[in-house]
Order: structure tokens, then C-alpha cells, then sequence
């Protein structure tokens, strides 16, 4: 029997998220980030440096887990100006369709995605369960940075720059082509989109490690976030949120790649609010503006401005259109993904 009560398929609703976490108290004063609506990691002083801890299972596809899960959870350090360091897997196989060769291709991603990074694998839990249905793996990284440099969602400040790097929906892109590619290809989209798309995994890439190293380098970052499930919409949102801000966003300045715009069109899917790891959202004083779009551009990585910050107002995240004083509408907070749609 079906319970009418159920909750959708997707992200906790950011307000009983919020409600429930409020119920914790953190007594240890080294935690200087804790569970909050908005924050990619915890962050626990350990003097000179700060230990940033994460965690994120890979839900959404089948395919590649092993690389998706070390890019996703490296990606949640480097948006705190950490360095990812050490990685645990939990990874659970499902009966009668695990044998020896899925589990070994699934830690040759893990070891390969490791590499450029120099993470290292110090421990998890593996287990064939009758709980699932397809492998699911769900990890814990670990990084560190020196106290001076971190850097938390919740620090954008009226009258900074709103910036996002490359475009969207990078990991929207590569999921619908791996999971839809030959329905989409029977259905008249051409073969050669479908590659192009399934390659988007590894170029523009969903990893913002580099981005966001580029970013620290050259300026004052005030926040950083990696806009994941829920996509651009719930990345801004969740920016806005933790830092008690509003946000007003030009739409037509968002990149959006038009593999992004095929795909999405076809399954009647919104790209602002698909999974979109790969693009990174920071904030920061008007002033670095050029010194920024100095570094991407030398570094071959797209970089727009698409919004300013502003005070907290009754509206989080809007979309502003025509001249200053022009109409606004608001971007509502995403809590079930677009890409759900296709499933």
C-alpha cells in the first residue's frame, strides 16, 4: 500500500532539510562548518589547518561511477579552497548481475580518476546486497587547507559578481546520453550528438578542481559552491540561502551548451534545473572582474559573469530582464532534479 504522505524522488525540501538540522547542536568548537542547507562540506579546525570532509553517492547512472563519484566529491573540497587528499568508497552490487569484471572496472575508475588529483583510497566497505537493483557507490573525501585560505558558500556579499565557468548542464549532458542514447539516436537525434554528449563526462569535464584553483589564485574569492542536483537554479538558491543574500541573475547571459539545450528540449526538461557538476559558481568584488576573465581565458576555461549579489530580500534568486528597474522573476529553489524526468 502506497503511502500518500511519500516523499518525491529528489533532494529533501531545503525547509524541513533545514528544520531537522537545526535539531543538532555541535558541541566540539573545532567544527567550524557544520550540517547546514547550502555547504558542500564540513570543515574541523586542526590549528594551522582546516580538515574538509564530504560525502555524495552517485544515484543518478550506472555508468562510470567510479570516475563520477572521485570528481563529485573532489569537487565539494575544492569549492572550500581545499585540496582533495584521501577517499573512502562504500560500494554496494547488486545480486546475480555482480561478477568479478564489473567490480574490478568500477575500482579502475576510481584508480584512474584518482590519479591527476593524488588522492589516495584509504578504505570503504564493498557488498553484493539484494537492497539494490544496480551498483551504487557513495564516498567520503577528505582534503585539507591552511585556516587563512578556506573559503564557505556563505560568504558572498552584496554587491559582488556572480560568476560560473564553462556552461551547463555538463553532468545532465553526459547522464542523458548514457542513459537515453540509443532511444534518442532511433528517435532521429544524430549519432554524433549522442557521442559528443556521452563525452562531456571528460571534456569540459564535470571536475572544477582546476577552476577553482585558478579562482583562489587570482582573486578574493568570497564563496564558492558546485551546483549538483537541482542544477544552476538550486546552486544559486543554496548560495543565496547560506549567505543570507539575494541574487539577481541575467538569463540570457547563462551558458548553456547547445548539446544541452538538444537533449533537455527532447525529454521536455529544464537545463537551469539538471544536474550540472562541472561548472563552478563563485562570487567576488567587481574589481577582479578582468584579472578573472584574464586567468580562465590563458587556462582555455570559459568564464561569464551572470548576476550580482544584493541584499537579502523577500526573493532569494530572480531572473532580471531589460534595463535596471526592469521586471523580475523568480528562480525558485529546484528540489527534484530535471533529469528525473528520463527515468
Amino acid at each position: 500500500m502506497e503511502n500518500d504522505n511519500s516523499l518525491p524522488s529528489g533532494k529533501l525540501k531545503y525547509k524541513l532539510l533545514d528544520s531537522i538540522l537545526k535539531g543538532f547542536s555541535i558541541d566540539d568548537p573545532r567544527v567550524m562548518v557544520g550540517p547546514r542547507v547550502g555547504e558542500d562540506a564540513a570543515v574541523i579546525d586542526m590549528g594551522n589547518t582546516c580538515l574538509v570532509v564530504t560525502t555524495d553517492p552517485i544515484t543518478f547512472t550506472a555508468e562510470n561511477i567510479g570516475y563520477y563519484s572521485i570528481n563529485v566529491n573532489a569537487n565539494d573540497i575544492a569549492v572550500h579552497g581545499a585540496t582533495p587528499r584521501w577517499f573512502l568508497a562504500t560500494l554496494l552490487l547488486p545480486e546475480k548481475k555482480t561478477d568479478e569484471i564489473v567490480v574490478r572496472n568500477i575500482f579502475k575508475q576510481v584508480k584512474e580518476a584518482m590519479l591527476p588529483f593524488g588522492i589516495s583510497l584509504i578504505g570503504g566497505h564493498t557488498e553484493v546486497t539484494d537492497s539494490v537493483t544496480r551498483p551504487l557507490i557513495s564516498g567520503v573525501m577528505m582534503g585539507e587547507v591552511n585556516t587563512v585560505s578556506l573559503i564557505t558558500t556563505n560568504g558572498a556579499k552584496p554587491g559582488d559578481l556572480v560568476f560560473i565557468t564553462k556552461g551547463i548542464p555538463i553532468e545532465g549532458i553526459a547522464i542523458i546520453a548514457a542513459e537515453k542514447g540509443e532511444s534518442l539516436i532511433k528517435e532521429g537525434v544524430a549519432p554524433k550528438v549522442i557521442s559528443n554528449a556521452k563525452n562531456f563526462l571528460y571534456n569540459p569535464g564535470i571536475s572544477v578542481v582546476k577552476d577553482s584553483q585558478i579562482a583562489t589564485m587570482t582573486a578574493d574569492i568570497t564563496s564558492m559552491h558546485d551546483p549538483t542536483e537541482g542544477g544552476l537554479a538550486a546552486g544559486l538558491n543554496e548560495l543565496a540561502l547560506a549567505a543570507d543574500v539575494s541574487i539577481a541573475i541575467n538569463k540570457e547571459s547563462i551558458p548553456i551548451y547547445p548539446e544541452g539545450e538538444t537533449l533537455c528540449k527532447f525529454f521536455d526538461i529544464d537545463p537551469i534545473g539538471t544536474i550540472a557538476s562541472g561548472a563552478l559558481l563563485f562570487t567576488s568584488s567587481p574589481k577582479y572582474q578582468e584579472d578573472l576573465e584574464t586567468a580562465f581565458k590563458k587556462e582555455g576555461i570559459p568564464l561569464t559573469a551572470i548576476g550580482a549579489v544584493e541584499e537579502a530580500s523577500s526573493v532569494r534568486v530572480y531572473f532580471e530582464e531589460g534595463a535596471s528597474g526592469g521586471s523580475r522573476t523568480p528562480l525558485p529553489y529546484i528540489e527534484r532534479d530535471e533529469i528525473l524526468k528520463i527515468f
